[in-house]
């Protein structure tokens, strides 16, 4: 294959120092660490420059993508569908209570228990049906059947890149689940003949073995 499918999270915002639960768009803007981390990312790339950086609707992804436009000269495509789990009656709380209640709701579907909803949010089935065709579109007119060299960069969002991609790859739902992504980290995935492989979950490479101890994780971003 030509190139990678690159889920890439976006900066540290202001509701994510505030712990607060920021999944409705546009949500909270980038501070201006995640203005460095975005920055930073764009300038780091190397290599054949990406055939397509696209972001999610959030005010967040696009922030965080531009940086990587500036850096890379690729216009960002915004794309509908790929913005974060929406936590619905948790929506802009920051109290312990509702944080362990969307970890509890992340936590069923990395068991298979997709249709385990956010209380007056979405389900796993819901995130998946909206962002899944967004994926296959991107492969379809990027990946698939094409020679020359790139990969497609997507800013999106924490808990919504660890379902997708743990998803698409097979992975382990444990790990999937308590292995937490960075601000600007990346999940990579692989187009195979038979679906995808991650070959990146943030600074880990494969073999994926989970956490063997608990970690303080807030999925959401």
């Amino acid at each position: 294959m030509a190139g990678k499918l690159i889920l890439v999270r976006h900066g540290q915002t202001e509701a994510n120092v505030a712990r607060r639960l920021d999944t409705r768009l546009p949500g909270a803007r980038l501070t201006e660490l995640g203005e460095g981390q975005a920055h930073a990312f764009g300038t780091s790339l190397t290599g054949p420059l990406p055939k397509a950086v696209v972001a999610s609707e959030a005010l967040r992804a696009r922030q965080t993508a531009g940086f990587i436009e500036r850096a890379s000269g690729i216009v960002v495509e915004v794309r509908e569908g790929i913005h974060e789990a929406q936590a619905g009656d948790l929506e802009d709380r920051s109290d312990r209570a509702s944080h362990e209640t969307y970890a509890g709701v992340f936590h069923s579907w990395h068991a298979g228990e997709l249709g385990a909803r956010m209380p007056g949010g979405e389900s796993g089935e819901d995130v998946l049906a909206r962002y899944l065709p967004v994926v296959e579109s991107l492969r379809a007119h990027y990946l698939d059947g094409v020679d020359e060299m790139g990969d497609v960069l997507v800013v999106s969002h924490g808990a919504a890149i660890r379902l997708v991609a743990g998803y698409l790859a097979g992975m382990n739902g444990t790990f999937s689940a308590d292995t937490h992504l960075d601000n600007t980290q990346t999940v990579e995935l692989l187009p195979t003949a038979g679906g995808w492989e991650c070959v990146r979950w943030g600074a880990l490479l494969p073999p994926f073995v989970a956490p063997a101890v608990d970690v303080v994780d807030d999925p959401m971003g």
